[in-house]
């Protein structure tokens, strides 16, 4: 495994966590996607796309995102995406997160779900 997972949701930590290097931090969306920004600015690579899935930034307050371990000279796509990420973010408005135990649970599985799929294909594809 060439990748690590940055992730805000619990249930991805939880499923993942024996198998794949998983960072997991408790907080907000925009705080994350800033965090990935700073992994890029030390020259990691985004292996997944953070707004993946067609769930805008306001829908959903979990994210989880595939990283390069391997740190190299900064990949400008990377830092692009992530920035032109952040700035969607911020356009839709901060998601008021009401903690409700239906739909968290529901949010974390459809993260869970997508990054399930992007974990396959980085397999297959010896990443």
């Amino acid at each position: 495994m060439n990748y690590f997972i940055v992730t805000n949701n619990p249930m991805v930590r939880d499923e993942f966590f024996e198998s794949n290097e998983i960072v997991y931090f408790d907080m907000e969306f925009e705080e994350l996607l800033n965090k990935v920004k700073r992994y890029c600015e030390e020259g990691h690579k985004l292996l997944t796309h953070p707004l993946s899935g067609s769930v805008k930034p306001k829908e959903t307050p979990y994210k989880s995102i595939l990283i390069s371990k391997e740190k190299k000279d900064i990949d400008m796509s990377s830092l692009n995406c992530i920035i032109n990420c952040i700035d969607s973010c911020k356009k839709f408005g901060i998601i008021n997160h009401i903690m409700n135990n239906e739909k968290d649970t529901d949010f974390q599985l459809v993260d869970l779900s997508l990054i399930t799929s992007a974990l396959m294909s980085a397999d297959s594809c010896n990443i």
